[in-house]
């Protein structure tokens, strides 16, 4: 148990005799001045009281119990309030199994090397969580009562905004003062980038990217001081600004899937740089940039080390987004070895839609046509590569017949032209819409819609 509760229940202890010393000996004096104020009296003899002084102190083995139930009945034999009893199992009981939330679940806070939760592990450690809340429940409901809850929300303060997941092996094994010691080290610097970002607002200005730099310095060596290197390490793994920016950054990429020991490797050789370039933000001058550039070039260079050849060279394909659309595709099709094939397919792609683009000889109409087709060839090559059935061709309807025209020569008129063909003048008529079939003279020209009847021969 806790020292502060032992401090609490000797202290009441104390308060308790003292308080039964001061009542008795004010009771003696008030005797001795009956007995001298009366006529005739005579002090004589000593004069005894009914206060019984026990042990000021005493240990602490004597009340604690690995026994709940015991516990509790050593703390009602030394007349420990039933509100401070109350307390104290309530108090111990959360501290108990805040220790088993923390050594017992696997948290999304502990993979701190993907952008993403993976939502597995977010239900697991929702269901133990909640399996552990209920044996916490039942536990207090049995030593306290079925009111403990009120007891509890009544007498025990509760943090006024959320702290840190202090979990795993590495910072759910801490000690309670050095979580406590984290919890206030995360407030203050909350609280002075805060109040910083406040100060710049009220004079119109914009948060000058340095100085929160040095901010953010400031908390690292506030945190050098109460952690160790392996302790820091899983810290600043999880919370710090530049493992945050790293997520965000190998996130983007979404296909290179880096495991943890990546992205430890990664962010221990770009951590000290990142924290250079952030000092550099704001320059303008020509050597400060010139620094900077070589600052960002050596971080590249660091993460080539890190990641190794064949991994590195993924790293830098997957910043161009035709490779991402690339693996896409081919993971898609189920041949992710296909990428790359795919990859230099889109290049050339691209390359000609460029080329379309910036012909001066097309219209926009021809354009979009040339576009439009190379879209589909390159479909088609896709389809190909990852070993995909081409679509059916759809089935062309047949050619329709060509069109039939007849001149007119002398003598000839609407009826000759539909003997002729084996067409109604109906038919003549529709198929010419443009003419007047009463007025027809040598030379005009008529449409000849598809025959009907058995034709005749010419005059």
């Amino acid at each position: 148990m806790r020292w502060r509760v032992l401090a609490l229940v000797s202290l009441g202890v104390n308060l308790a005799l003292g308080a039964a010393l001061l009542l008795s000996t004010r009771s003696l004096y008030h005797n001795r001045s009956r007995h001298s104020s009366a006529p005739g009296s005579a002090y004589a003899g000593p004069i005894t009281t009914n206060v019984v002084f026990r042990r000021q102190f005493f240990s602490w083995r004597e009340v604690e119990s690995a026994d709940y139930p015991t516990y509790i009945a050593n703390l009602r034999d030394i007349g420990c309030p039933e509100q401070t009893i109350r307390d104290i199992i309530i108090a111990d009981v959360n501290a108990l199994y805040s220790r088993r939330r923390a050594l017992e679940i696997v948290t999304a806070e502990q993979q701190w090397w993907r952008p993403e939760p993976d939502s597995n592990v977010v239900q697991v450690a929702t269901e133990k969580t909640r399996m552990l809340e209920d044996e916490r429940r039942a536990l207090l409901g049995r030593l306290l009562g079925t009111n403990w809850e009120g007891g509890d929300l009544v007498n025990l303060p509760r943090p006024s905004r959320p702290g840190l997941v202090l979990d795993g092996p590495v910072l759910g094994a801490l000690p309670a003062d050095t979580k406590q010691a984290l919890e206030q080290i995360a407030i203050h610097s909350q609280d002075r980038l805060q109040a910083y970002l406040d100060a710049q607002r009220r004079e119109g200005k914009d948060a000058d990217p340095v100085e929160v730099a040095k901010l953010r310095q400031q908390t690292r060596a506030e945190l050098q001081r109460v952690l160790a290197p392996p302790e820091l390490e899983e810290y600043l793994l999880r919370y710090s600004e530049n493992a945050a920016n790293l997520r965000t950054e190998l996130g983007q990429l979404k296909y290179l899937n880096v495991t943890p020991d990546e992205f430890r490797a990664i962010f221990r050789s770009s951590d000290l740089l990142d924290e250079q370039i952030q000092l550099l933000a704001s320059a303008t001058d020509a050597n400060s940039q010139a620094q900077r550039k070589n600052l960002e070039d050596q971080r590249e260079n660091a993460i080539k080390l890190a990641l190794g050849p064949k991994r590195y060279e993924e790293y830098s394909l997957l910043h161009d987004p035709l490779y991402r659309d690339a693996v896409a595709t081919a993971q898609q099709a189920g041949t992710p070895g296909t990428a790359r094939l795919i990859y230099q397919l889109n290049l050339a792609s691209a390359s000609e839609q460029e080329r379309i683009r910036l012909d001066p000889t097309l219209t926009p109409e021809q354009k979009a046509i040339e576009l439009k087709r190379l879209e589909l060839e390159q479909l088609k090559a896709n389809s190909v590569a990852t070993g995909q059935e081409l679509p059916p061709e759809p089935p062309q309807s047949p050619a329709p017949p060509p069109k039939k025209t007849y001149v007119l020569r002398p003598g000839d008129n609407a009826s000759v032209v539909s003997l002729i063909y084996g067409v109604p003048v109906t038919a003549l008529r529709a198929a010419n819409p443009n003419l007047d079939l009463s007025r027809l003279k040598p030379g005009d020209s008529l449409n000849i819609p598809p025959a009907t009847l058995p034709p005749q021969p010419p005059r």
